[in-house]
């Protein structure tokens, strides 16, 4: 049997005869099913068309990513600090190349993900690196494949290691979790935000939506409850869900802002360009 994965949300659901009838995670509002309809692909054949690449971020901070592209196309972050290594979010291709690369980093002590969009291949990555997964407890509907490894947390907040903590902001889906690395940005703060808080293409500000390919928004409620989740923590650097998506600096005033800024837009009291 294959545990197959969805080619548009790169889910991987339970191994079975033949491929699911339906994904759900496409099929609900904040996804989408393709005009040419769902089509699946094994971990074997994905890995036979695609390969890992690696950026380091900054020390500490390893991005990880498919190439070519595949499904959102998002990267995961290999997060190494002293007490042990955590991988913040998940992607669904895992080859031989990325398993030597992290085992000689030390491994994984843990895998915490942001949301359920990016919850793709975690019980392979779980299995390779003997670790658990910690996924929010609202979100728990949302597995497509259980697993004894898959450990769900709730509260505001979950420290995994000394200075690696989840953060639950909620918005994008109830349980959309951030992780905030108190070594990052060279001892000033990284937040980690997948697209709980999504970094925009110019780099200058941050948006949040409870669906980004239907174009759905979220409410002023929702927000502001993002915002108040990573007030307490201190932060200069914010690394969104795409190699390319980082903030690089005062980026706590950039979220304050661009909190603003959505506010003003929704309410309709936005007034010409706002820097």
């Amino acid at each position: 049997m294959a545990a197959y994965v969805c080619t548009t949300c790169g889910t991987q659901f339970t191994p079975s005869d033949q491929p699911p009838a339906r994904c759900t995670i496409c099929e609900e509002e904040r996804q989408y099913v393709p005009p040419t309809g769902q089509s699946w692909i094994t971990p074997e054949r994905l890995a036979a068309r695609h390969a890992n690449s690696f950026r380091q971020h900054e020390a500490g901070l390893l991005g990880i990513g498919t190439v070519p592209t595949f499904a959102i196309g998002q990267r995961a972050i290999l997060v190494c600090t002293e007490a042990g290594n955590v991988l913040w979010d998940c992607i669904s291709l895992l080859d031989d190349a990325t398993i030597a690369v992290i085992k000689s980093m030390g491994g994984l002590k843990a895998i915490a993900i942001s949301h359920p969009h990016f919850y793709t291949s975690m019980v392979d990555w779980s299995r390779a690196f003997d670790c658990p997964v910690y996924l929010n407890a609202a979100d728990r509907q949302w597995v497509m494949r259980p697993d004894p490894a898959i450990k769900f947390w709730e509260g505001d907040t979950l420290t995994l290691l000394p200075g690696v903590t989840l953060i639950c902001g909620g918005g994008h889906f109830p349980g959309g979790t951030m992780l905030h690395v108190a070594q990052g940005a060279h001892g000033r703060g990284a937040l980690l935000s997948a697209d709980i808080a999504t970094v925009t293409p110019d780099r200058r500000f941050l948006s949040f939506m409870r669906s980004y390919p239907n174009l759905i928004p979220l409410s002023a409620r929702e927000v502001e409850g993002i915002a108040a989740a990573v007030a307490p923590f201190a932060f200069d650097a914010i690394y969104g869900h795409f190699f390319d998506r980082v903030i690089a600096k005062d980026a706590k005033e950039v979220f304050a802002r661009s909190v603003a800024r959505y506010l003003a837009a929704i309410a309709g009291t936005a007034r010409g360009p706002m820097e």
